[in-house]
C-alpha cells in the first residue's frame, strides 16, 4: 500500500465541505484504497474504503442526495487523506484497523469487544482436566466454543461432570490427593487421582465428551444404552445403575440447552435492531447443533448509520480477533457481502458462508435473534432514561450547572498500609463504564501506613497529570464533570487542595461520608468550603450515590485482594532472568520449594528439564547472592 494525495491544492486551503472534496478529485485515480475525512482541527471524522477511490469520493462531492448524517460529515470536512492498496480486501482490512485505532465520530464503533470463553480438554496429561479457558490458545488440546459468557460455560461444565465424570481439579491438587474428594461421592468424578479408573477407561470418557461437544450426543446415548443392557444381562447391577444415571444426566442436558437447531451445525446468528439512533446487535452462538448462549452489543452508530452499514462494520470489527464459524447468518443484507465473505474466509483459513435467510429454520433463528435485540434495546433505553433522571437529580442535589456526563468515584484499599491500591470507577448516562475503570498501585515512598490522604493525593496527582498531558484543552470525553470521594470534611479539604495545586479546581468534588452512626442511609455529603448536608432517607438520588460508592468500594477491595494474592504467591524464582512460568514449574516440581532450589548445586540444577548449564549458573548466582 502507498500514500496518495494528502493536502488539497495550494490555492484551496480555505475550502470546506463539497468544494474541498471536489478539489481532491483532480488528483485521484481508480485505485482501491482507504480515505480519511478530517475537520479543521485535523481530527479524523470518518474512515472508509473503496474499490475505486475516485468514484467513491466523487459521491461526497455532490451537493445533494445525502442522508443527514453524511451531509453533516461533509460539511465538517476540511481535508482528506488517502492510502492506496493492491486489492479491495486489503482496503477493507486497513479500514477496520484504522477505525479501531482512531475511533472516528461518524464510523460505527464496536465498544465492547471482550474475548469469549471456551471449554478446553488438554492433551498434555494422561487424565485431562475439563476446564474453562479464555485468551490465547497456548495449551495443546481440544477447544470448544465460543460460549456467550462464563456463566454459560460453568453451566455446561457442571452438566458435563454429571455425564462424563471428568475431573475439574488442577494438576497440583490431582497430584497431591490420597483419597477421592466429594465430587466422587456425589457421582461427578471418576476419581482418576487415586486410580479408581484406568487410563484407557478415562480416555474413553474424554472421547465421549469430545463427541458430545462436537454434536454427536445421540450416538453416545445409544452406546450408553447398549452398555447398560449388557451390564444388566451380566448381572452387573451397580455398573448398570451408574450407566442409567449417566443417560438421565445426558437427557437432562439435552432438555436444558434451549434452542437446538436441526439443520444448523456451526454458525453465529447476528441480528441488529435500530431505534431512535440507538442500535443493539444480538449474537447467538451455535456449535455442534447446540445453542451456546447469546450476547448483546451496543455499537456507536456513527451519528445515524442504518442497519446494513451497522451490520457490515460490526462483522469486520467483531471477527478482527475471533475465528468466524462456517456460517454467519445475518438479519440484513450488507453492501459488500462477497468482500466481507472473502475477508471472513481469509481469517478462518476456510470457506465462511454469509447468509441472509428468507425462510426455513435459519430465518426462524434470525427472527428469534431480532426479537431478543428489540427487547434488549428497549430495556437499555428505559435504563438509560432512568439513569438520565438520576443524573438530573444529582445535579440538582449537588448544585451542579448541568447533569454530569462522566462521574469518577475514587476509593483506596489496604490492610494497615500494606498492598495499598487506589481505585477509580466511571459512570455516565449508560451506567457503569467498566472499560474506563482504573487501578493505581500506591508507590509513594513518603506515605506511611494507613495514610489515606497521602494515597488519595498520589492517585489524583497521577490521574490529572496524565489528563493534562494527553488532553490539556479538555476536548475529549475523558475529563470528569464530577468527582465523588469516599470520605468526609478532612478528605474533601485535602482533595480540594490537591486539585488546586494541579490547576483543575473547577471540577466539582463531593465527599460521601457515612454519618455519625455510620448506618447506611444516613450519609452526609461534603463540598469544599460548605456545610455538610444530607438527602432525605427515601430519595432515589441517595440510593444512586450509594450504588456508585459501593461499586467503587467493590472494585477497590477486589483490586487489593488480587494484589495481596499475587504477593503471597510471589517467589524468588520470579526475579531470575530466563526463568519463565514453565521453567519455574519444572524447578518447583523437581525440588519441591524455592528454598530447596536455592540450596541445590549446579549439577542438580542442570538435571532439571529445560535448565542448561548457563542458566543453572544464572539461577545459582542469583539465589545465592541474596
Amino acid at each position: 500500500m502507498t500514500d496518495q494525495i494528502t493536502p488539497p491544492g495550494a490555492d484551496s486551503s480555505e475550502l470546506r465541505g463539497h468544494a474541498c472534496i471536489a478539489d481532491y478529485l483532480k488528483r485521484l485515480d481508480a485505485s482501491p484504497g482507504v480515505y480519511r475525512m478530517l475537520n479543521d482541527k485535523s481530527e479524523v471524522l470518518y474512515v472508509g474504503k473503496a474499490r475505486n477511490l475516485r468514484t467513491r469520493v466523487s459521491n461526497y462531492a455532490r451537493p445533494s442526495g445525502h442522508s443527514g448524517r453524511i451531509a453533516r460529515m461533509i460539511s465538517e470536512t476540511a481535508s482528506m487523506m488517502f492510502l492506496t492498496t493492491r486489492t479491495e480486501t486489503e482496503a477493507l482490512l486497513l479500514e477496520q484497523n484504522l477505525i479501531k485505532q482512531l475511533k472516528p465520530r461518524y464510523n460505527v464503533l464496536l465498544r465492547d469487544d471482550k474475548s469469549f470463553p471456551y471449554i478446553l480438554l488438554p492433551k498434555d496429561h494422561a487424565y485431562p482436566q475439563l476446564r474453562k479457558h479464555r485468551g490465547r490458545r497456548a495449551v495443546k488440546g481440544a477447544y470448544f466454543g465460543p460460549f456467550a459468557s462464563a456463566g454459560a460455560v460453568n453451566r455446561t461444565l457442571n452438566q458435563l461432570q454429571r455425564v462424563f465424570l471428568l475431573r475439574n481439579c488442577t494438576d497440583s491438587v490431582f497430584n497431591a490427593r490420597s483419597r477421592p474428594c466429594l465430587l466422587y461421592q456425589i457421582k461427578r468424578c471418576s476419581a482418576p487421582c487415586v486410580g479408581y479408573i484406568s487410563e484407557d477407561d478415562y480416555a474413553g470418557l474424554v472421547a465421549d465428551a469430545e463427541r458430545f461437544l462436537s454434536g454427536k450426543s445421540t450416538k453416545i446415548q445409544a452406546q450408553l444404552a447398549q452398555d447398560m443392557q449388557k451390564a444388566s444381562e451380566a448381572m452387573e447391577f451397580e455398573r448398570a445403575a451408574a450407566l442409567r444415571d449417566r443417560i438421565r444426566a445426558l437427557t437432562n442436558v439435552q432438555q436444558n440447552q434451549g434452542i437446538n437447531p436441526r439443520t444448523v451445525t456451526e454458525a453465529d446468528v447476528i441480528a441488529v435492531h435500530l431505534e431512535k439512533g440507538q442500535a443493539c446487535v444480538q449474537v447467538f452462538f451455535i456449535r455442534a447443533n447446540q445453542s451456546w448462549g447469546n450476547r448483546d452489543f451496543y455499537p456507536a452508530t456513527g451519528a445515524g448509520a442504518e442497519e446494513p452499514e451497522i451490520l457490515e462494520a460490526f462483522l469486520g470489527q467483531f471477527y478482527d480477533s475471533k475465528e468466524p464459524p462456517r456460517q454467519v447468518i445475518i438479519s440484513h443484507g450488507i453492501e459488500n457481502p462477497d468482500l466481507m465473505g472473502q475477508l471472513l474466509s481469509d481469517r478462518a483459513g476456510r470457506r465462511v458462508e454469509l447468509l441472509v435467510p428468507q425462510r426455513g429454520e435459519k430465518a426462524e433463528l434470525v427472527e428469534n435473534a431480532l426479537r431478543n435485540a428489540r427487547e434488549a434495546l428497549a430495556m437499555r433505553m428505559a435504563s438509560t432514561a432512568a439513569q438520565g433522571r438520576m443524573l438530573e437529580g444529582l445535579a440538582e442535589a449537588f448544585g451542579l450547572d448541568a447533569p454530569p456526563e462522566r462521574i469518577e468515584v475514587y476509593d483506596n484499599s489496604h490492610i494497615q498500609g500494606t498492598d495499598a491500591v487506589g481505585a477509580m470507577i466511571v459512570a455516565g448516562r449508560d451506567g457503569f463504564i467498566k472499560s474506563q475503570y482504573r487501578k493505581f498501585n500506591i508507590r509513594g515512598d513518603g506515605i506511611t501506613a494507613g495514610d489515606d490522604f497521602g494515597m488519595m493525593k498520589e492517585v489524583l496527582t497521577r490521574r490529572f497529570e496524565r489528563l493534562l498531558k494527553e488532553d490539556p484543552d479538555r476536548e475529549g470525553e475523558t475529563w470528569p464533570d464530577l468527582l465523588l470521594i469516599d470520605g468526609g470534611a478532612g478528605q474533601i479539604s485535602a482533595v480540594a487542595s490537591i486539585m488546586a495545586d494541579l490547576g483543575v479546581d473547577d471540577i466539582p468534588v463531593v465527599g460521601v461520608a457515612k454519618g455519625i452512626d455510620r448506618d447506611a442511609g444516613k450519609e452526609e455529603f461534603h463540598r469544599p468550603g460548605g456545610r455538610p448536608f444530607a438527602l432525605r432517607h427515601n430519595d432515589p438520588v441517595l440510593y444512586f450515590v450509594q450504588r456508585l460508592r459501593d461499586e467503587a468500594h467493590r472494585f477497590a477491595i477486589g483490586t487489593h485482594r488480587a494484589k495481596r494474592a499475587k504477593a503471597v504467591s510471589a517467589s524468588p524464582l520470579d526475579e531470575i532472568p530466563g526463568v519463565g512460568p514453565g521453567r519455574k514449574r519444572a524447578l518447583l516440581a523437581h525440588f519441591g520449594s524455592a528454598k530447596a532450589v536455592a540450596r541445590a548445586g549446579l549439577a542438580d540444577l542442570q538435571a532439571v528439564d529445560g535448565i542448561s548449564e548457563a542458566l543453572a549458573q544464572v539461577i545459582h548466582d542469583h539465589l545465592n547472592a541474596r
